[in-house]
This record gives structure tokens, C-alpha cells and sequence, in this order.
């Protein structure tokens, strides 16, 4: 906010009138630029494959790793129906990728809301905080907690996480 801010406040103090119409820059300083924008992506994919994190990417975002990195995935470039079918809605939502998601994203809410019933219930217990779990109704909000809880321990809840991203498996 206080910096970066004023970026956007002032673009004209960081960026020249050139950067701010490409449309105005010659074929040779567009080529150019592409060529900077194609390198970096190449470096950065590179960097998944350098620490082995290529291996938690999910199929549809490995494949695109892949053919940053060296233009092609199991023979395949970018505009092969294949690797464009594995950015549909359909595919996502059908992949076991995508379930596991959802499963790893309805352990983590459970863990999650377990700790906030068990810590509203001993801040409800602990005699030297009655008077401050009046004022701040921790009943109330122990119940909440309790409500929420069993909906995210339902059989249902990992489909109404259906459309989300879900969590990393690794996490759950």
C-alpha cells in the first residue's frame, strides 16, 4: 500500500510512454520483449523440474510445466487437443487428481474445526474466563463451531466442495 501503490497512483514515474502502449513499440522491441517473456517462463519451469516439485504438480499443470520447459509433453505442444482437454471444466471435475483434492480439503476443515471446538470448550470450562465467555458468547459460538463441525464430517461435504480448488493432498 505504501509503496507499490504508488505504482499504480503514478505509472508514469516508473514506467515510460512506450511500456504503457506496446501498440506503439516497433516489431523488433515486440519480438524482443516476447523473447524475455518466453525465457523467463522457460527458467521458472525449469526451476519444478531442478527441485523435484514437478512431482506434486496435478496432471493438467504438469503437462504445462513440461512443455514451458521443453515445448512438448509426451510429444504433445500446446495446442494438441489432448493437453487442451486437460484444462476443461469436465476433465477437472472427473479426475482423481481433482478428488483427492477434495478430500484432502475436507480432512484439513475437520482438523481445523475439531481445534475450534476443543478450544472453545476449554475456554467455556476454565472458571477464571466465565465472566469474559459471557461477554464474548463462546456458547454460542461453541455451537456454531459444533454445527460447522458436523457438516464438515458429513458423507455430503466433500461434494459440496465440487467447483473449489480444494487443498493440496500433501497438506491433509
Amino acid at each position: 500500500r505504501a509503496f507499490f501503490g504508488r505504482v499504480f497512483n503514478h505509472p508514469h514515474a516508473v514506467f515510460t510512454e512506450e511500456m504503457l502502449r506496446p501498440e506503439l513499440q516497433g516489431a523488433d522491441i515486440f519480438a524482443d520483449g516476447m523473447d524475455n517473456i518466453i525465457s523467463t517462463q522457460k527458467r521458472i519451469a525449469k526451476m519444478y523440474f531442478a527441485d523435484g516439485t514437478i512431482e506434486q504438480a496435478c496432471p493438467p499443470l504438469k503437462a504445462l510445466l513440461h512443455i514451458m520447459a521443453n515445448d512438448e509433453w509426451e510429444g504433445k505442444g500446446l495446442n494438441h487437443p489432448q493437453i487442451r482437454a486437460l484444462f476443461t471444466r469436465e476433465s477437472v471435475l472427473s479426475s482423481d487428481w481433482y478428488a483427492a483434492r477434495l478430500a484432502a480439503k475436507r480432512k484439513v476443515d475437520q482438523k481445523l474445526w475439531r481445534r475450534h471446538v476443543d478450544y472453545l470448550a476449554r475456554f467455556l470450562k476454565s472458571k477464571s474466563h466465565a465472566d469474559e465467555a459471557e461477554r464474548l458468547g463462546i456458547a454460542a459460538a461453541l455451537e456454531r463451531a459444533r454445527q460447522t463441525l458436523a457438516r464438515v464430517e458429513s458423507p455430503g461435504y466433500a461434494e459440496s466442495l465440487r467447483g473449489t480448488l480444494g487443498a493440496e493432498p500433501i497438506r491433509a
